[in-house]
């Protein structure tokens, strides 16, 4: 499981490093993609391939299904950890999520997202504010 919040500098070659607990969860090889709001999504390769199962389970006939599969597995990328526990973040994900100098590492249960920094104070913001909604919507508090 993966919580917390981390800033770190991303540098010069595009890499940055994940927390060393992050690190001993998700062993060397990790899978990047596009999150559905402005962020890139890191899973662990366990936690990939039964995201992958899941979807395989679908039907293929249908054309939200494949225009799924598409948006998740065309825009993946497979990423190893160097020495110094970094992992290279590809271009076309941090065009997405408008990564510059600093990088948001975030983790959210089986999975990590990374965000630029002032894209998730303002998601940091709504979601806060959401929980508490759902929350009183669910009967706790």
């Amino acid at each position: 499981m993966f919580f917390g919040e981390h800033v770190y500098k991303l540098d010069d070659k595009g890499r940055v490093p994940l927390p060393p607990k992050f690190r001993r969860d998700m062993r060397d090889t990790v899978v990047l993609t596009k999150g559905s709001e402005k962020c890139i999504r890191v899973y662990p390769l366990a936690e990939w391939k039964r995201l992958a199962d899941e979807l395989a389970a679908k039907a293929v006939t249908s054309t939200s299904q494949r225009k799924l599969n598409r948006a998740v597995f065309g825009t993946a990328f497979s990423a190893a950890f160097d020495k110094q526990g970094r992992i290279a973040l590809p271009l076309p994900l941090r065009l997405h999520a408008e990564i510059g100098e600093s990088v948001v590492v975030v983790g959210v249960n089986q999975s990590v997202e990374l965000w630029n920094e002032d894209l998730w104070k303002a998601e940091k913001s709504a979601s806060e504010e959401q929980a508490e909604q759902i929350l009183e919507g669910l009967g706790g508090s």
